[in-house]
């Protein structure tokens, strides 16, 4: 019980990261029509900012706005230099300039940086452990990684559900074309929404960086899995990345910790491990899969 209660919060903690990356990727993608591969580079350069700042200054706390500052700059320049170029353009067009820019911006981190990883140091305050129950002590940095993403969940619904600026994204992931024909600044939407996007990717990056490892190509290794996330939730839906993300978070940690042991009750142990491992890395594709033939535009319609 201990332990199926440990991997439940290491998948909460999971899930919430999926969620930061996948709410500004639906976003975008919902309202602009942009596939942003890219995207997962903006998670890296938070990383990378928010902790040269924290190491800096040897404050934490000082690395998070610089974090959130950087990716949003970013991706502002990104979306004026780049993306606007490609909303009239067909979705192949897309990938492969935002595969450019994962490109780019490897290289640009190798440049200055260097290959080597690194790692942010974990606050004073959130440097111990809560013990949950008795007997489950559990990283207090762990549970602020959860608690940060309740929190930012609740103010993107704020902002959708109750401002005229969430009004008009609403309105922009179901019909952009009504929206520009009614004289709203489509072009000033856009670029607000992917701010907005690289905003919550440069948090989730910082946030994870003590827990994992800042490092080059780190947003490549977490992007397939967010494309899920949205693709499951409903593309332009903030509600179904929250879902989906906090679910497939949990079922992707619960495959990984237990599915190899179950199986070794029915299978010898080596056999039982490689099929386990195999099974748990697909899971989540499996879970899109089943999704996708129930509710082909996932759960959760566009604007929710």
């Amino acid at each position: 019980m201990i332990l199926f209660l440990e991997q439940l919060l290491n998948g909460l903690q999971y899930g919430v990261m999926l969620f930061l990356l996948a709410a500004g990727l639906t976003l975008i993608f919902g309202i602009m029509g942009v596939i942003n591969l890219a995207h997962g580079s903006l998670y890296m350069i938070g990383a990378y900012a928010g902790t040269l700042a924290a190491m800096q200054t040897g404050s934490f706390w000082l690395g998070v706005p610089v974090a959130l500052i950087a990716a949003a700059l970013t991706g502002l320049v990104v979306e004026a230099v780049v993306i606007r170029r490609l909303y009239a353009r067909d979705h192949l067009d897309q990938v492969l300039a935002t595969f450019g820019l994962i490109l780019f911006f490897n290289q640009s981190i190798i440049l200055l940086f260097g290959r080597q990883p690194m790692f942010t140091q974990l606050p004073e305050l959130f440097s111990g452990a809560v013990e949950v129950i008795p007997g489950l002590p559990y990283p207090s940095y762990r549970l602020f990684i959860i608690a940060v993403g309740l929190l930012v969940a609740l103010g993107l619904y704020l902002i959708i559900n109750r401002t005229r600026i969430g009004m008009l994204v609403r309105a922009g992931s179901t019909n952009r074309e009504m929206v520009r024909a009614l004289g709203v600044d489509i072009r000033l939407l856009y670029t607000l929404v992917f701010g907005l996007g690289a905003l919550l990717a440069g948090l989730a990056g910082f946030l994870a960086g003590p827990v994992l490892a800042v490092q080059v190509g780190m947003g490549e290794q977490i992007l397939l899995s967010t494309f899920v996330v949205v693709v499951i939730g409903g593309v332009g839906s903030i509600k179904g990345a929250f879902v989906a993300g906090i679910s497939l978070g949990v079922i992707d940690t619960m495959l990984r910790a237990f599915l190899p042991g179950l199986l070794r009750q029915v299978m010898n142990g080596p056999e039982a491990d490689a099929l386990g491992v195999g099974i748990s890395s697909m899971g989540i594709y499996l879970l899109m899969a089943l999704v996708l033939l129930v509710r082909p535009k996932g759960l959760f319609a566009a604007g929710s």
